[in-house]
């Protein structure tokens, strides 16, 4: 498998090497490779199924379990933990899973998985004494690595397929634009279960031979504790992130002055942060951008070539070009649907043959639904998305998915979701209802509605009673013509 060979490499090489230090305890390499021989084994006697599931806080364990599985020759399935039940349910029988790869903390916040999975606890695991001699088992490389599930149009999950070859090129594409070597310490709070996560926090410092520090949950004061501790030259995060360590009282120009790279994407990155970030802590943070279906990252403005606004030029290997909505190239500096060509772009959609064929176009292009443009000088500017997702600290919801739980309660005729800016989140969800005739409205109920059937990020903050809800003449709710 061509995205584990370098890991396996660099693990072997400098076994005594601190590859990861989590909330719980530091990773030797020897320590990381040998855990993962041994859960292999445990894997191989729980289930023969090609798919494994994954739900494990941001820490060393993740890493470890991809290993092992990658080291049968399976696919890593990680788990949203955010998602309700009921979405975390769908996903685990749209992947045909068996088994689930957890731990006892994780399950006490989240609830008891459905009935047909296994649970494999890692704190139950033994991993001491001499672990069984392992050969990775060879793999093509489009064999399937990893299966990602993000929200689709119907705002039901779906499944990424991202192969050995398009991770490996993704981390490849990555070292080679940002010249990371085995000296660099990367510091980030991403959860695993996203790509951003499990390619640039997990994949890549494994694939490089650097060390990787991880918080399961996002602290500004713990956050600044770990850039005085361990001086990273990295730190991969979200502008809410980014926002919080702005605003915290404590933080000094000092904490920051060990990066060499302050990376900012999963959402548009707001000017005030950007300025504030400069002003303050002489720290310049540089966009990125990428897709799941990209895995992810295919532009990045390194800190040489900042421009205001630019999430960079593509990296080696990634073709771009901006198309109108004929498909057809525009100019330079005009705006279009953002459509990616590369080695790093997914397979397609788990089981959904129709849906993967209706975002490549003839030439092979992804069409990510994003509205951008491309300067003079290559450098890629997002300016909007053609898809109605909102982008809610960093995970896709779509308003469907809101407006039908308002929907179902007695009072509401009728709704419509928009999204609006805010700081510490990027986005979150704004409602607006139209009444049954003779309902009155009552906000705190609709709420309350909300949060029984709703992760706590999707809950609108705010929920507006309107007469008449704007409508094309086919009936349609224009989301556009709602202001906040």
């Amino acid at each position: 498998m061509r995205v584990l060979l370098p890991i396996l490499r660099q693990l072997i090489r400098s076994p005594r090497r601190i590859v990861a230090v989590d909330d719980q305890r530091s990773w030797k390499a020897y320590q990381m490779y040998f855990g993962a021989l041994h859960l292999a084994r445990t894997i191989e006697r729980s289930s023969d199924l090609p798919r494994i599931g994954v739900m494990l806080p941001t820490s060393g364990v993740f890493p470890m379990t991809m290993i092992a599985t990658w080291l049968l020759s399976r696919t890593v399935v990680p788990l949203n933990y955010l998602l309700k039940g009921s979405d975390l349910k769908y996903v685990i029988d749209d992947a045909g899973l068996d088994l689930v790869i957890t731990a006892g903390k994780m399950l006490e916040m989240f609830g008891p998985l459905p009935d047909s999975v296994k649970t494999l606890l890692l704190e139950e695991q033994s991993f001491s004494g001499i672990p069984p001699f392992r050969r990775a088992k060879r793999q093509p490389d489009d064999a399937l690595a990893v299966l990602l599930y993000t929200s689709g149009t119907s705002g039901k999950p779906k499944g990424v397929m991202l192969t050995s070859a398009n991770i490996a090129a993704n981390v490849r594409q990555c070292i080679d634009w940002a010249k990371f070597t085995k000296n660099d310490v990367m510091l980030g709070v991403l959860p695993q279960f996203h790509s951003f996560g499990l390619t640039v926090l997990t994949a890549l410092p494994l694939s490089v031979g650097c060390k990787v520090i991880y918080l399961a949950r996002f602290l500004p004061k713990k956050m600044l504790g770990l850039l005085r501790e361990h001086r990273p030259t990295a730190f991969i995060g979200i502008p809410s992130m980014y926002n919080a360590l702005l605003h915290a009282k404590s933080a000094t120009a000092d904490d920051f002055g060990s990066l060499k790279y302050a990376v900012s994407g999963s959402e548009p990155l707001p000017d005030a942060v950007y300025t504030g970030f400069r002003d303050k802590f002489n720290c310049i943070i540089n966009e990125g951008y990428g897709l799941t279906e990209t895995a992810p990252v295919t532009n990045w403005c390194r800190p040489q070539e900042h421009k205001p606004r630019s999430v960079g030029p593509a990296l080696p290997e990634v073709q771009e070009k901006i198309v109108d909505a004929e498909g057809n190239p525009v100019p330079d500096g005009e705006e279009g649907e953002v459509c990616i060509k590369g080695p790093n772009v997914m397979e397609g959609y788990f089981k959904l043959p129709e849906e993967t064929a209706k975002v490549f176009d003839d030439a092979g292009y992804f069409k990510t639904g994003d509205i951008g443009k491309i300067d003079e000088d290559g450098h890629l500017f997002i300016t909007g998305r053609l898809k109605e997702m909102l982008i809610i600290g960093g995970e896709n919801v779509f308003p469907r998915e809101i407006e039908e739980v308002i929907n179902t309660h007695p009072s509401v005729h009728d709704c419509a979701v928009i999204g609006i800016t805010d700081l510490s989140r990027g986005e979150i969800p704004l409602a607006f209802v139209e009444l049954n005739e003779g309902e009155e409205f009552d906000e705190t109920a609709l709420r309350s509605h909300c949060r029984d059937a709703l992760a706590g990020y999707k809950v609108p903050k705010e929920i507006r009673h309107i007469d008449k809800l704007p409508r094309n003449p086919t009936g349609k709710i224009m989301r556009r013509e709602l202001k906040p």
